[in-house]
């Protein structure tokens, strides 16, 4: 179905930086049909010429249009297990829980109702981009490609490559499998969407535990060959990072590892990063290479709380990841909350120059998310010329204190909150009933029932 002209009316609220959000009370963005951001216009709600007869959309009671988050790190296939980790350590868990569900993926009709339903969950979330590690099979990655494609989700799907420390029934069988079911992946996406303009084909190395050198030396290489971005995994855990050292003594840290590999570029996504050195650190920076910070799977694995703040002070590029089913929802507003409350652990031993604000943890859930999937000139923020990825927040007033709206979201507004108030409440309270409506590259992807746009 062909775009039509449409003007967004009522307050748009975005993050201006990394402090400082921006709100603009009774503005009005105009989307073209190319699904980009004609002009953006301030303290008004005329049209402009040449728009009167667009399609109009205003903002519902305590509204406002907000950009889309961006989940720079989930694991699709494992979403019916979000919620189910016992008391396992990361390691155990993979074992426990994860292999037996991943491998369950040679089955197709398995996989694609598991992922028809992830998409359109973290779609009603207000997720507009998401980084997917799928599983080894070819077939089921694919799948996940086209489903994300039909629904309309900008997304990232990454074939899950592994040849050791695996079940024996799901593991790469040498290098070349790993290789060329890797090419087969991007393959298929370059058959369905040429330009990448929605779906993008991610090299995608489990983790160094799982990857011999010869495996993570062939992708990078394909890496290099391609082009195509690569997303694994960092220093999760110190039980994790010490097998590290013991497989691969002769690098001088995790993070060497990935660059002797040829994995540790400007389109590498690197998720968890919690006990990082200095020194790694210092040669991310180096290498340009992105950090997905998932702060509910480190809780809930006891994993360790990442020193965020350290890290944008001494320049890496961050985004918030779900990490799911390490983590327990598909929410990146609920994994901004995780983020603010897991720095104010970390100030309760460092200090409170490590406390993240919500200002900050927003703009990790948009623009820092669209600085690490490389989409920053695209994605992120309402500028001319960007797209409209974009999710309508409503937000409920209460009128009699003793009536419950079984059908409004959980934010709750009195009356008198200044916009910094409410845009708090979303961010503490919020869920995804307060999302009415998403867009994608300025096409409808989810609005919830019984609403008229």
């Amino acid at each position: 179905m062909a775009l039509e002209k449409t003007v967004y009316i009522g307050t748009y609220i975005h993050s201006e930086s990394l402090t400082k959000v921006d709100v603009a009370v009774d503005g009005s963005i105009g989307v073209g049909e190319d699904g980009k951001i004609a002009f953006v216009l301030r303290d008004t709600t005329e049209v402009p010429e040449g728009w009167r007869n667009a399609k109009v959309i205003r903002t519902q009671d305590h509204g406002f249009f907000f950009p889309g988050f961006i989940d720079t790190h989930i694991h699709a296939s494992q979403y019916p297990n979000a919620g189910v980790f016992g008391n396992s350590t990361l390691l155990d868990w993979l074992n426990t829980y994860t292999f037996p569900l991943e491998s369950s993926f040679n089955n197709l009709d398995n996989a694609a109702r598991v992922y028809n339903r992830v998409v359109a969950r973290t779609l009603s979330h207000g997720t507009t981009t998401a980084c997917y590690f799928a599983t080894t099979h070819v077939p089921a990655t694919n799948l996940l490609a086209d489903i994300c494609q039909a629904r309309g989700q900008r997304a990232f799907v990454g074939r899950v490559c592994m040849d050791r420390m695996s079940p024996d029934y799901y593991r790469d069988e040498s290098v070349e499998v790993a290789v060329d079911a890797s090419r087969q992946c991007i393959d298929h996406v370059m058959k369905i969407d040429p330009a990448f303009d929605l779906i993008t084909p991610v090299i995608t190395p489990r983790f160094a535990p799982s990857c011999t050198a010869e495996v993570m030396a062939a992708l990078g290489k394909l890496h290099q060959e391609t082009g195509v971005p690569c997303q694994t995994h960092i220093s999760e855990n110190k039980a994790e990072c010490a097998l590290v050292k013991e497989l691969f003594p002769q690098s001088a840290s995790y993070t060497h590892v990935y660059d002797e590999a040829g994995l540790l570029t400007a389109k590498t996504i690197l998720a968890h990063a919690v006990h990082l050195g200095v020194d790694e650190r210092a040669l991310i920076k180096a290498r340009d290479a992105k950090i997905s910070h998932c702060p509910a799977s480190n809780t809930a694995l006891t994993s360790g709380a990442a020193r965020v703040k350290t890290m944008l002070s001494e320049g890496l590029t961050v985004g918030l990841g779900t990490d799911v089913s390490g983590g327990y929802t598909c929410s990146i507003l609920a994994e901004a909350r995780e983020a603010i409350f897991v720095s104010r652990h970390v100030a309760m031993t460092d200090g409170d120059e490590a406390k993240l604000t919500v200002e900050e943890a927003l703009y990790l859930a948009t623009r820092g998310g669209a600085r690490v999937v490389g989409l920053e000139d695209r994605i992120g923020g309402f500028e001319v010329g960007k797209d409209w990825d974009a999710q309508m927040v409503t937000l409920s007033s209460v009128e009699d204190a003793g009536v419950i709206d079984q059908h409004a979201g959980p934010v709750e507004i009195f009356g008198g909150e200044s916009w910094e108030d409410k845009v708090a409440k979303w961010v503490y309270t919020g869920d995804d009933r307060n999302t009415t409506a998403v867009w994608v590259n300025g096409r409808l992807v989810h609005s919830r029932e019984g609403l008229k746009l």
